[in-house]
């Protein structure tokens, strides 16, 4: 089955769970690469098609899926499911990234990432297959990080009504109130209490291992953060950068202004009327790898994170007294 120039794929997962997605072939007979799109949480995959669609109309093979619990993976009962996500990088992202290597095995692998899609590779133990990505407002949603000015309603809404909502129905209702898609209840309860260091909201048996997969990760990093960005903040982008510690990431700050806007928020850069300026500035990264905003970084370079040491000697004490 085709959708607007999509194919119908089912990805099988490791633990044996399938999810649904989108293979869009290369047009023009060029070959400038395959990508994996990953989703912001509670998302759908169809959000990006139409980004999908201009990226194989300019020579690449692109896979658009849906995460565990969502859209077309969601199971047929979401109440009570555990579903976190670091299953939606270490068995869904990486079954997708193997998937699309396996079909389309010619040229670099790239990885558009937004929110936290632009945060799970780290999570895969194949993410060593990735030679660039491109991430869009990509943090874990620490809610220090939230812009001052939307602090206060972003930590009511996502991490006091949210938690108690899921606690009540055994996930979170979100699409009822209009709140993007419904979530596993492992998903909600992440979000809402994670701590400023990702890896303490899991065992601490397993902490060591995360670190070690994001320290892993070698890949060129293009992170771009919006200005007016209430939840990917630079300093929230930052956050999350310091984890895949072995890369040099560029950073780029777009203002609205840049795209002749008033505003532009977490979700607007993959709408169609950014074919012109964004959309296709992006492909100078994805074929080229090269920072079309050179003169656009982020505003402090000397920037720190607010409440906890990012340092690589902070990581190798860490990880010394595991």
């Amino acid at each position: 089955m085709r959708e607007a120039g999509g194919r119908s794929v089912d990805i099988v997962c490791q633990d044996g769970v399938r999810l649904g997605g989108h293979l869009w072939s290369r047009t023009g007979g060029s070959n400038c690469g395959k990508i994996v799109i990953n989703p912001a949480t509670g998302v759908l995959a169809r959000y990006y098609h139409a980004y999908a669609q201009f990226l194989a109309d300019h020579g690449f093979a692109v896979l658009t899926y849906d995460y565990r619990g969502i859209g077309r993976s969601r199971p047929k009962q979401l109440r009570g499911c555990g579903y976190r996500w670091a299953d939606w990088g270490e068995r869904d992202f990486a079954a997708a990234l193997g998937f699309l290597h396996a079909h389309a095995p010619h040229g670099p692998t790239l990885v558009v990432g937004h929110s936290i899609g632009g945060f799970l590779p780290g999570f895969a133990r194949n993410a060593s297959l990735i030679d660039r990505m491109l991430t869009i407002g990509a943090q874990y949603a620490y809610w220090r990080d939230y812009a001052a000015t939307h602090r206060l309603p972003l930590l009511l809404k996502w991490h006091l009504a949210m938690p108690v909502l899921t606690a009540i129905c055994g996930y979170f209702p979100g699409r009822k109130l209009g709140w993007l898609e419904d979530l596993p209840a492992g998903v909600a309860r992440d979000w809402s209490f994670r701590q400023a260091r990702m890896e303490l909201s899991h065992p601490q048996r397993t902490r060591q291992d995360i670190l070690r997969r994001f320290a892993a990760v070698t890949a060129g990093i293009l992170a771009v953060a919006v200005t007016d960005d209430e939840i990917g903040t630079e300093t929230a982008v930052r956050r999350a950068l310091r984890y895949y510690e072995n890369v040099n990431p560029m950073e780029v700050a777009l203002s609205p202004s840049d795209l002749g806007l008033d505003r532009i928020g977490h979700f607007s850069l993959f709408h169609k009327r950014h074919a012109v300026d964004f959309w296709l500035d992006s492909l100078l990264w994805l074929r080229d790898g090269v920072n079309p905003w050179p003169d656009k970084p982020f505003g402090r370079a000397s920037e720190k994170v607010e409440d906890e040491q990012f340092s690589s000697r902070c990581y190798i004490r860490y990880k010394g007294m595991m």
